[in-house]
């Protein structure tokens, strides 16, 4: 999978829209919250609601998922692509971390 078919699956979720709030840096949100980083060959998501819960991709993929930088304590993880991590369970952890934002998001800011 590449950058491209990533972002088109995360854009084609209920109320998502692309946005770079960061010059040439790519992201998904769902209301005003992101919940996917996009970059070319990895993508950064919400692996968990806990450090702790977000540490298993570590230990199943310690080549392919890494900590993200600033936000990594908050449950949020860097994602290779095309590595040993599946492309079903990179789409998989897309739509459970736009699943747990929008859980997050006020009831006026949630999808239809």
């Amino acid at each position: 999978m590449d950058a491209k078919q990533l972002l088109d699956h995360c854009l084609a979720l209920p109320g998502a829209w692309q946005d770079q709030p960061w010059g040439g840096d790519v992201v998904a949100k769902v209301g005003e919250k992101i919940f996917a980083f996009t970059g070319e060959g990895s993508v950064g998501l919400k692996c968990g609601r806990s450090r702790d819960e977000a540490d298993e991709w570590l230990q199943r993929y310690p080549d392919d998922a890494s900590v993200m930088a600033y936000i990594g304590r908050y449950g949020w993880n860097t994602l290779t692509l095309n590595g040993a991590i599946s492309d079903d369970e990179v789409l998989e952890a897309v739509d459970a971390s736009y699943a747990d934002v929008v859980a997050r998001l006020p009831r006026s800011q949630r999808p239809s």
